[in-house]
């Protein structure tokens, strides 16, 4: 008889089977998929924390260093950057720019740094007129219009000014829209960071900030937004699959009880009031808010409103009229500017007072020059010729504008 002793090769092939076999047989068992999920199964260590405070990025601003969102802009300073610098590439003044983030104009930014735009910069807004922004075409002219000095030689101005560039739609950001923190004295990034639950260090990589974490009273501070998970498959798979209503015959299912006064008549209770009530309580009138006509504004146009005031679609009303109709003053003011929007139509701005302001657009034949002093129901300008002859009316409040309607007589 021939006895066969294995080999090497073969008793190494026999273990590695021995040591293969439970790893096949765990296989086997689990029918459902296999979660990689290792949160609080190997010891101390736990990601639910770092994965319920994680951030997304800042978004990438556009060729003129802005981020524009559907209720503001932010601008992101360049390296080597002065306010001077971020208010020249976008448009805006610099002293406003400045009194609106608390800074001098000859501020050094960081590169990456936020700054806060108190309107939209010019070219990235659109409205009735055309596609121009009226707050930012007159804005220079508006801060450096004198408040009360007439003008004795009221001639009309025709020097044609320059045409502005047509307006370009800005690239809107999509989702939500980032909460603008503006700092109060005392705050730290560290309690702004605990107070809407962020890490610090996403909001010092969105706003820019220093290595000391450093921020400054009256800055604004873009806060972070949170990482949404994905929603698990199960979870969109249940959602997916449609619930089974059970119907019922009429007089099955659920009982009605039955009311107490059907077997056992309610025993009859005298419930004594509280409080007397008193019996003569005085007579107060309370008079109605009223506004009088002294201070109401007049009519630019005697017409009919074709447009009526929307925030942010339409900051005015449009009142048609007929070609060549005058146009007057709502109220007694000085001429703040006149400027023209990208089509070469003329607009004229007046200042009431130190905030309120009225703008009349797509007027034409002009009769008051720039810091003339003007009276309730003067002539201004007249409507364009044309088959829709109409005035684009604004009331701004500073630069914001608020319904005209309320304002009128």
């Amino acid at each position: 008889m021939t006895v066969t002793y294995p080999t090497r090769r073969d008793r190494a092939t026999g273990r590695k089977v021995l040591m293969a076999l439970p790893l096949v047989a765990v296989l086997a068992a689990c029918e459902a998929p296999l979660d990689y999920d290792l949160r609080g199964q190997i010891g101390a260590f736990n990601t639910t924390k770092a994965a319920q405070t994680a951030t997304t990025s800042r978004p990438k601003p556009d060729s003129s260093g802005l981020i524009t969102y559907p209720s503001y802009q932010v601008a992101v300073a360049r390296r080597g950057d002065t306010l001077n610098d971020v208010a020249g590439r976008i448009g805006l003044p610099a002293s406003e720019l400045a009194r609106f983030n608390g800074m001098k104009t000859d501020d050094p930014l960081r590169q990456g740094e936020i700054i806060a735009l108190p309107r939209r910069a010019p070219g990235t807004a659109s409205n009735s007129t055309g596609g121009v922004d009226i707050a930012s075409l007159a804005g220079d002219a508006i801060d450096s219009a004198p408040s009360t000095t007439p003008n004795a030689a009221s001639t009309v101005n025709t020097t044609p000014l320059a045409p502005q560039p047509p307006a370009s739609k800005p690239q809107v950001q999509s989702g939500p829209e980032p909460v603008r923190h503006k700092v109060k004295r005392g705050e730290t990034a560290y309690t702004v960071s605990r107070l809407y639950q962020v890490p610090v260090k996403a909001l010092a990589e969105w706003n820019g900030l220093g290595s000391d974490f450093a921020i400054r009273e009256g800055q604004f501070l873009l806060i972070p937004l949170k990482d949404r998970p994905a929603p698990r498959k199960e979870a969109s798979a249940a959602a997916a699959v449609p619930a089974v209503a059970t119907v019922t015959a009429p007089g099955e299912g659920t009982s009605t009880p039955t009311p107490p006064s059907a077997t056992k008549p309610l025993p009859q209770e005298t419930v004594a009031p509280a409080a007397e009530a008193p019996k003569d309580l005085p007579k107060v009138e309370v008079p109605a808010p009223t506004r009088s006509a002294s201070s109401a504004m007049s009519y630019p146009v005697k017409g009919k409103i074709t447009r009526t005031y929307a925030k942010g679609k339409n900051d005015g009303i449009d009142i048609a009229g007929a070609a060549g109709a005058p146009v007057q003053a709502a109220d007694g003011g000085t001429v703040a500017a006149i400027t023209k929007d990208s089509n070469n139509i003329p607009i004229i701005v007046i200042r009431h007072d130190a905030k309120l302001l009225t703008v009349y657009a797509n007027v034409d034949k002009i009769a008051v020059n720039k810091g003339d002093t003007v009276s309730r129901g003067q002539t201004i300008a007249a409507l364009r010729d044309g088959p829709s002859a109409y005035v684009h009316f604004e009331v701004r409040n500073g630069f914001e504008s608020v319904d005209p309607l309320p304002y009128l007589q």
